[in-house]
């Protein structure tokens, strides 16, 4: 029997419970169940206990603290005192950034496999090779110790201030930024680079005519990203002592002067706003 086009076209209703019923279900469940089964213990060794954030007295102080942000103070001689600290933790930030890169660039050209001559012949040199590896156990042993601990062994060498904060971060985001952007180089398209070293091209003009084109955009978003992680980590590094927005923020926890809190959590707020707008912008600017 010929049914109509329209009817002929809907199908059965044991077909759609068919379709719409995941068959992996089971298996999804079953890895659900030992993640959490995984994650117990790692909670209980950290003693997470969020819900003493819920108790009575807990309750009580919060809402006693925030209170204390309203309103926030915008006194004239205050406002300047943030300014200037504000000005300092973007000076340390944009610093560190800058002697990062003085430690990234040369690491990741070493470590970027895309841009190894005697790789052209196949199997990589010894020597080359070496060299790589030594350069990602360099841009590792920087990254693998935290900004803050760099900190505090800086502040024993060279006292409180800004140095300490602006070696800290040079340090750890020479490794970071070392590492991954050898990873962004070596995830372009290397053909063009290879051409280019093939025809007797030297390094920096494969890197410069071949790489560079495609992974620029990349690049920059990515270094963008980091002064804006920057600036947030010279913040926590106030707190040692590194000087800027942090220290003084110390000052404000300590004396309890909630609403100097929220005027500097109004600021750092528009700093990190303003990174990532810069950051839209190097995006559409460098396609």
């Amino acid at each position: 029997m010929n049914l109509p086009p329209d009817v002929a076209a809907v199908p059965a209703a044991g077909a759609v419970g068919a379709a719409a019923r995941d068959p992996a279900w089971r298996g999804r469940l079953l890895w659900l169940a030992l993640a959490a089964l995984l994650l117990w213990p790692a909670l209980r060794a950290a003693e997470f206990t969020p819900w003493t954030l819920f108790e009575a007295r807990s309750l009580q102080v919060s809402a006693a603290y925030l209170a204390s942000f309203f309103p926030p103070d915008l006194r004239a001689p205050f406002l300047a005192e943030v300014a200037q600290a504000t000005w300092r933790t973007v000076a340390i930030a944009t610093s560190g950034i800058s002697l990062a890169l003085l430690l990234a660039v040369p690491l990741a050209l070493l470590a970027c496999a895309g841009l190894s001559i005697s790789r052209l012949g196949g199997r990589m040199a010894p020597l080359p090779f070496f060299l790589r590896q030594a350069a990602r156990a360099i841009m590792a042993l920087l990254r693998t110790v935290p900004e803050l601990v760099w900190a505090l062994l800086f502040v024993r060498v060279v006292g409180l201030g800004p140095t300490a904060g602006v070696l800290a971060i040079a340090l750890t985001y020479g490794g970071m930024l070392g590492k991954v952007y050898a990873e962004i180089l070596e995830s372009a398209d290397a053909q063009a680079a290879r051409a280019l070293l093939i025809n007797g091209a030297t390094r920096l003009q494969a890197l410069a005519y071949g790489l560079l084109p495609e992974a620029r955009a990349e690049l920059a978003s990515y270094t963008v990203y980091r002064w804006e992680c920057a600036i947030r980590s010279s913040v926590v590094l106030g707190f040692v002592g590194a000087g800027g927005l942090g220290q003084r923020m110390d000052e404000s926890v300590k004396a309890l002067a909630g609403g100097e809190m929220a005027t500097m959590l109004m600021v750092f707020v528009a700093l990190v706003a303003a990174a990532d707008r810069l950051s839209a912008w190097l995006r559409r600017e460098l396609p």
